[in-house]
């Protein structure tokens, strides 16, 4: 690094020209030299344009990357801003918002079409009630003459503008406040869950937005990706192909699948040991394994030849501190560099190069433009001349080394569709169906193959591919010709196969997305086989489910003729599940011109799977969802960078905090560290924040229509003289303080419904799947209820009290004042009342602000009426609430009022429960007998009978005072605690006299 710093102050110091040419130079100068070191080291030839090198991804470091293998580097910035890739690839994110948020919009403004009603009818029945001459101009308040002659017009306006401050209370512009309260302070719970946390990553679940908490329990469908999703993404090599013979990796050992040609039967073999191409020694095999020495010779070759190209075709980067006496040994398991720790940018290139150290040719490190490699013990430098990319249109990846020996080498790996097509030696045809047994296996698999370059052909490679790297106009579509050119007429080696091990509980966690009727989509980029066994693994597909295909289609009449046959088998065939399977190329034509089609076959497959999968396509299916005439509600769970798109495309996005860093947990809406963590997220979490805020929107419009309509009422008997039937101080604490902490406590502690009866049956997410609690029924139960309170609110007080003469002590009637004090205080006891009734779970919290509200409220009355603040210029309240309260009449009409009120709303619950429960209701029943009877221990059985296949028969072993014993089973479908996740039920032994 010092020879580095010196080297750039000597280049920094040449150049004495001041002009911004020399300037541009030396700028050009360093950059140059940080990206290419010692080439550069004449700088007149460098401003004379004599030389000429690429900026390409191998000099750049991308944003986003993160360098590990160095301590410090000297960096220039080339593009910064929204000039880079990464920002050029950006997709647009929408604003998300919540199904809640829409209804409540929607609300409103029917609530506004009230208030706007409201004001015009009062407006047009004072101007008609005025038409009579003695209410025009009564005694009492005799007009001015500026009155008189104003205009009729504008006393209209002003009049109609007066009404609706008056009833402007009836919107509930606080019910925003508490909204966005209750969705912050709740974002917290998911991040306080112990069962979100995942222990050995030491990574707990986040909340990147707060505003789709309640979406979490409207999921229709789930979109996944599978790589690091539904897998560990921790790359196991497991078999490989070469030359046609299969082997597996077993105890660090490759072992032989089947007879090898010139063997006597197809026992297994083990390889023993394995020699340089030029320094080859004996196979020593079992008995049952022999071969020629020619035929030793060419399979040696063979398997040094493949794993030479494992070790050397990638882009791993390495970090050690010691490199003596790695890779010393044949073919064993301890050879596993423990010393050496690599670092690639993707899983599968870090476990073949650690399979090959394995094997005993280990990949040591780059040095310069040297690549080193130790065969067993021999270090090797092979001189790295070109690396030709990976990219997603290819499917594959190239280098060019030079051997020790001054031969030159194409080494290339990539998928079997871009690799196979490209050969012209090699067991082609054995590998092809080894490649397809290793896809039915579930493996990730990979080709290799080789050139060997002439001197003549290096040159024409390399003076095409520095002409399309320097190319300053359609240098990808260059280079992408000079890649075609080079990567063909190659020599297959083998194919190799790894294994991405599935997640705890994957199955598990599908299994209770179905069962709560959410369809899940798995989108990858595997390939067909690998896709379809991984899905069946997992439990994405059945074995009994009827497996559709839309896939290698050519045209859109071939993709249209074969949706209509799909379409046809699903309404033929008496199947009650489908999947389909479709990859990308098909997608692309599907989409095209036949999404009414491809959307009908899709609505009616349980499960799809899509394979090959481009990132972008991934966003379009989502949108494609999205935008159909159902509108559901769509969730993406992805971990890398690839799946952000469709993450933000989605109505809400699930990061996976796995080994692909965190692009997608920083792009989503929540991240969790593994898949499992998805079926608490949504049946626990989301049922409870969705029941939370429909319960806190629909209470909000209930309490104020409750404490407006009361005012419009009043106007009647007012002749509409926009006369206030309560004080300003309760107009204004109303909403504030008298009624906010109750609904707020709620909707932050509900639990309607145990956590861990939601997590075990996922059918009660149906309850509440389509927006149900905010419906427009619901919506009109909760408006009209609030109506019928406030009703009787009014007249039970008017009726009660209106014309009794006996109310006070001295024999006076309640005035205006105590009228409106004995309404508002009716309405409060009522509405607080209310909120207790739909109150499940009561803590020590619910108590204090329910019951403490109502105590502020008569606190806080006493105090503000019983002292005269010379501050206020008016004093109506001053000993009304004291007088109000010294009346037992008006003590017996707040009693009958408020359980009048009540009553009413308790008998239809209890009617609706008996007649029509839901299937939450019924669960909340089975709880609540099981928490008293079964769940504590009170229940036993006889000896050999199996566990109550319902509270009625617990009730009678508890009755019966059964013989004590022990009793463990499994769970089954029929019982009424019925456990998707078969867990076992333990009832502790106990004495006759507990029983």
């Amino acid at each position: 690094m010092s020879a580095t710093r010196s080297r750039l102050v000597q280049i920094h110091g040449k150049n004495d020209n001041n002009s911004a040419n020399g300037r541009n130079c030396k700028l050009f100068l360093l950059v140059l030299f940080l990206l290419y070191g010692e080439k550069f080291k004449q700088q007149e030839d460098l401003c004379s344009k004599k030389y000429a090198m690429p900026l390409g991804p191998e000099s750049l470091l991308l944003r986003g990357a993160r360098l590990k293998n160095t301590k410090e580097i000297f960096g220039v910035a080339i593009y910064t801003g929204m000039e880079t890739k990464m920002a050029l690839n950006y997709k647009s994110k929408s604003q998300k918002r919540s199904a809640v948020e829409k209804s409540m919009n929607t609300f409103l403004i029917i609530y506004l079409i009230i208030l706007i009603s409201e004001a015009i009818i009062s407006t047009i029945l004072k101007y008609t009630w005025q038409a009579e001459e003695k209410w025009d101009e009564p005694w009492y308040n005799q007009k001015t003459e500026h009155q008189r002659n104003s205009s009729k017009i504008l006393r209209f306006i002003s009049d109609f503008l007066a009404f609706l401050v008056l009833y402007n209370f009836i919107i509930p512009i606080s019910l925003y406040v508490t909204v966005e309260m209750q969705k912050f302070l709740g974002s917290f719970f998911i991040g306080w869950d112990l069962d979100l946390y995942h222990e050995e990553s030491d990574q707990k679940a986040q909340v990147n937005t707060s505003d789709l908490n309640e979406e979490l329990g409207q999921v229709e469908y789930v979109f996944t990706d599978k790589t690091g999703t539904l897998t560990e993404n921790e790359m196991q090599f497991r078999e490989c192909s070469i030359n046609g013979i299969k082997y597996q990796e077993i105890n660090g050992r490759l072992v032989s699948e089947g007879p090898t040609p010139d063997s006597s039967d197809g026992n297994l073999s083990y390889l023993n040991s394995l020699s340089h191409l030029n320094n080859l020694s004996h196979l020593t095999t079992s008995s049952s394994f022999r071969t020629s020495p020619e035929n030793e010779t060419e399979l040696i070759k063979e398997h040094d030849l493949f794993f030479k190209a494992v070790s050397l075709c990638h882009t791993v980067q390495i970090s050690n501190v010691q490199t003596d006496g790695i890779g010393d040994g044949p073919w064993q398991s301890n050879l596993a560099p423990s010393q050496l720790e690599y670092y690639a940018s993707s899983p599968d290139e870090k476990a073949l190069v650690e399979a090959a150290a394995r094997i005993g040719i280990v990949f040591i490190g780059n040095f310069e433009e040297t690549m080193e490699v130790k065969t067993l013990g021999k270090l090797e430098r092979y001189k790295l001349l070109h690396i030709l990319e990976f990219d997603s249109d290819r499917r594959r990846m190239s280098v060019i080394v030079q051997a020790p020996s001054g031969e030159k080498f194409l080494f290339a790996k990539g998928a079997e569709s871009s690799i196979l097509p490209n050969c012209v030696g090699g067991e082609i045809e054995k590998t092809r169906i080894h490649v397809d047994e290793f896809a039915l296996k579930g493996l990730r698999t990979l080709c290799m193959a080789y050139k060997q370059l002439t001197s003549k052909e290096y040159e024409e490679i390399d003076r095409r591919l520095f002409e399309a790297r320097t190319a300053l106009q359609q240098r990808e579509e260059k280079l992408a010709d000079v890649f075609q050119f080079i990567e063909k007429n190659l020599i297959l080696l083998g194919a190799t196969a790894v294994e991405d091990r599935l997640q705890d509980r994957v199955r598990e966690t599908i299994e209770g997305l179905r069962m709560a009727g959410i369809k899940v989509w798995v989108l990858t980029g595997d390939k067909h086989e690998t896709a379809v066994s991984v899905s069946l693994s997992c439990g994405h597909f059945h074995r009994t489910m009827n497996i559709l295909e839309l896939i290698n289609q050519k045209s859109d009449s071939q993709c249209a003729e074969q949706l209509r046959q799909l379409a046809r088998r699903i309404k033929e065939d008496h199947v009650i599940q489908h999947g389909l399977v479709v990859d990308g190329t098909s997608l692309s034509l599907a989409l095209r011109e036949h999404e009414k089609l491809f959307m009908e076959v899709c609505r009616n497959c349980s499960a799809v799977l899509c394979c090959r999968m481009a990132p972008l396509q991934k966003a379009k299916v989502i949108r494609l969802i999205k935008i159909s005439p159902e509108k559901p509600i769509t969730l993406a769970v992805g971990d890398g960078a690839n799946d952000v798109s469709m993450i933000q495309e989605a109505h809400v996005g699930i990061g996976i905090m796995g080994k692909e860093g965190r692009q997608a947990a920083r792009n989503s809406d929540y991240a969790i560290a593994r898949f499992k963590f998805l079926s608490k997220l949504l049946f626990v979490h989301g049922h409870f924040y969705y029941i939370r805020i429909a319960t806190l929107v629909q209470y909000f419009f209930y309490k104020n229509v409750c404490f407006i309509t009361p005012q419009f009422l009043y106007q009647f008997y007012c002749l509409f003289s926009q006369q206030t039937l309560y004080d300003s101080v309760y107009l204004t604490l109303y909403n504030i303080c008298f009624t906010s902490l109750p609904i707020l406590i709620y909707s932050l502690l509900e639990q309607h419904i145990d956590p861990h009866v939601l997590q075990s049956k996922p059918t009660l997410y149906r309850d509440i799947s389509k927006n149900r609690q905010l419906s427009i029924k619901t919506f009109l139960y909760w408006t009209i209820l609030g109506f019928s309170h406030a009703f009787i609110f009014f007249f039970g007080s008017y009726f009660l009290i209106g014309k009794d003469i006996s109310l006070l002590g001295n024999g006076q009637m309640f005035g205006n004042w105590t009228f409106g004090t004995l309404v508002f205080t009716v309405m409060v006891i009522t509405v607080t009342v209310k909120m207790a009734l739909e109150t499940h779970f009561w803590t020590w919290i619910n108590h204090l602000v329910t019951w403490g509200s109502i105590i502020f409220y008569f606190v806080f009355s006493l105090f503000y009426g019983g002292i005269l603040w010379p501050f206020l210029g008016s004093q109506n309240m001053y000993f009304v609430f004291i007088q109000l309260l010294s009346s037992g009449s008006a003590w017996f009409a707040i009693i009958l009022m408020v359980v009048t009120c009540l009553l009413l709303d308790i008998v239809k619950k209890v009617f609706e429960r008996q007649l029509h429960p839901t299937n939450t209701e019924k669960a909340q029943l089975i709880k609540a007998n099981s928490s008293i009877k079964c769940l504590d221990s009170m229940c036993c059985f006889s000896e050999g009978e199996t566990a109550c296949a319902s509270v009625g028969r617990m009730l009678e072993r508890v009755v019966g005072r059964c013989s004590p014993t022990h009793v463990s089973r499994s769970w089954s479908a029929s019982d009424p605690f019925y456990t998707n996740d078969r867990s076992i039920l333990t009832l502790s032994t106990m004495d006759s006299s507990t029983c």
